[in-house]
């Protein structure tokens, strides 16, 4: 994760980074992406992890505040109507479950962070919508369509963030036989040419008309 992270993040050439973990859990991540900008790389960091279970959110900032990590804090709160206290340049997210991910999302555009790097979990909501008279083969078998919402939920949102103005990317970041849960969202603000924003709007209105998709990410993005 901090390898592809450092790439970005060299490509930029910056100096400081504003960073928002949403739903960091018991901040392992979190707590290596500090040290990784701030220890090896030399960065100047303001980082905040924010989850909804109180006792991890105690527990996080004492452990901060043992290693002497003063601009690591973690804050107890909904990722879903979030207001950050600074300008965000960067936004992770490792797993954070089903339409979570898409209200991550969907703040990183809302604040134009420079760079988003979230690995989605638990794609359940396009999975109880799907239905297609033309392509019912893939919502006939349970697994099939269960893959499938899970594969089509990660394209959608990687042409809605590239619509939005991101250079977008899935990866997989660590290898199959560790966790399924292995894709990676990169995003990078860049300028998008007109063209690759609209065809990513075709490709999106075709597969939610296809298969009767309302995904949360699209919904938030058209009531801006």
């Amino acid at each position: 994760f901090v390898e592809i992270l450092n790439d970005e993040i060299s490509n930029l050439k910056v100096r400081k980074l504003n960073v928002i973990d949403f739903g960091c859990g018991k901040s392992y991540l979190t707590f290596v992406v500090y040290y990784y900008l701030t220890e090896v790389m030399g960065l100047e960091v303001n980082m905040i992890g924010l989850d909804l279970k109180a006792d991890v959110i105690d527990k996080c900032n004492k452990a901060a505040q043992k290693y002497h990590y003063d601009k690591l804090r973690f804050e107890l709160g909904d990722i879903n109507g979030y207001k950050a206290p600074f300008d965000v340049d960067m936004v992770i997210t490792l797993h954070a479950c089903d339409t979570a991910t898409d209200y991550a999302l969907y703040n990183a555009v809302q604040w134009k962070a420079k760079m988003i790097f979230s690995v989605p979990c638990c794609q359940h909501e396009l999975n109880g919508q799907m239905k297609s008279e033309n392509l019912s083969i893939l919502t006939r078998y349970g697994i099939v369509k269960e893959r499938t919402a899970a594969l089509m939920t990660d394209a959608i949102r990687a042409n809605l963030l590239t619509e939005s103005g991101y250079r977008t990317q899935l990866l997989e970041f660590v290898d199959l036989s560790h966790t399924p849960k292995n894709l990676l969202i990169r995003a990078v603000r860049a300028v998008i040419p007109g063209s690759a924003k609209k065809q990513a709007r075709a490709e999106i209105d075709a597969i939610e008309q296809e298969f009767g998709l309302e995904p949360t990410l699209d919904r938030l993005l058209k009531q801006r």
